[in-house]
């Protein structure tokens, strides 16, 4: 289950005060937890005595039976005003941490620089050097994970451990991989507040069945926001790699996301800068360089900023192509674009 599945069976469900569907009236709290078959949430009512409380519940507890599955066991509290009501029987279950030795946040400031790329060919890469690597696709409104590694019509199954239901990650080039972009329709936007998004997220790190892994990666969505510190808070991060391309506006962003890191109230230690799309080089003319972003503006951000830069990727057809066709570059033994993510994943591990 997923929260999307929660809401649109709520969608059914209607306030008799204004015959509005709980969605539409603002109802929902943004606090939905899903475990195995487990489901619990919140109703934000006007008033305690509310003369509808009891039969919308009762109507919730049957939308979700009929709509999303009739054995679910449903958790609903209410809220009155945003204040909770019941907050002593919201239960605080016990967090499923990652089993990896380094867990790597791959973040970028802004879109479009080539970050899941980048996380791609690393996870690939370090694989590739024998280690058991996991990747969390955890960019909710723009999943590229299934793309990239042509697992779009791949569904993950649920498994049985220690009495526990959890996620089985797809495996797939010899990387586990969840991303919410397995259980929506890739043709419909993501749109979910923060706290959803958060919860999700959370589900698919501490509900899986990740197993033991030596590197266990991170797509972060692109910016600064409240999932990164959720997933901060769900997880001790060995460290994080920046992706930036040399270009002015790309700069000033990945400098926020170093500063972000680099808080005291985050503290993760950066590992590196990728500068990305450094150069183009046609592949008719190997040898020339084509600065079209700009020059070394990530090798002299990591100067600055005293963090190792991590390598130089160039923009080259064949990474596109990788990535589109899911098939990416970094399995290409021998290819020179290849051999840049695998010095990048050389790298990491010696620094690890």
């Amino acid at each position: 289950m997923y929260p999307q599945q929660i809401i649109d069976a709520l969608r059914h469900v209607r306030y008799p005060g204004t015959g509005k569907d709980l969605i539409e009236s603002g109802m929902l709290e943004d606090d939905i937890r899903i475990s195995g078959f487990e489901v619990s949430f919140s109703l934000i009512f006007q008033k305690e005595n509310d003369p509808f409380m009891k039969s919308v519940i009762k109507a919730s507890e049957a939308a979700l039976k009929t709509y999303v599955d009739p054995n679910i066991e449903v958790h609903i509290h209410t809220k009155m005003n945003g204040v909770n009501s019941d907050s002593s029987k919201i239960r605080k279950e016990d967090s499923r941490k990652i089993h990896a030795k380094h867990i790597i946040a791959v973040h970028s400031g802004k879109g479009g620089v080539g970050k899941s790329t980048v996380a791609a060919n690393l996870a690939i890469a370090l694989a590739n050097h024998g280690f058991s690597v996991g990747l969390l696709d955890a960019d909710i409104h723009g999943p590229s994970m299934p793309k990239m590694f042509h697992t779009e019509d791949c569904r993950p199954v649920s498994v049985e451990e220690d009495g526990r239901t959890l996620i089985e990650p797809i495996e797939q080039y010899g990387v586990k991989m969840l991303s919410i972009g397995f259980f929506v329709d890739p043709a419909q936007a993501v749109v979910w507040r923060g706290g959803m998004a958060s919860n999700a997220l959370k589900q698919l790190i501490e509900d899986a069945h990740w197993g033991e892994l030596d590197y266990f990666l991170i797509d972060l969505p692109p910016g600064t926001s409240d999932i990164h510190l959720t997933l901060v808070a769900a997880l001790q991060l060995t460290g994080a790699i920046v992706v930036t391309t040399p270009q002015p506006v790309a700069l000033v962003d990945a400098r926020k996301g170093i500063d972000m890191f680099r808080n005291e109230k985050i503290d993760v230690p950066v590992l590196g800068i990728v500068e990305n799309m450094a150069w183009f080089t046609p592949a008719e003319l190997p040898e020339n360089k084509y600065y079209i972003f700009g020059k070394d503006g990530g090798l002299h951000l990591a100067e600055e900023l005293h963090v190792p830069l991590l390598g130089q990727i160039p923009l080259v057809q064949s990474i596109r192509e990788g990535g589109d066709e899911g098939t990416p570059i970094a399995m290409q033994k021998g290819h020179p674009a290849a051999a840049i993510f695998d010095k990048i994943a050389e790298t990491i591990i010696a620094g690890n």
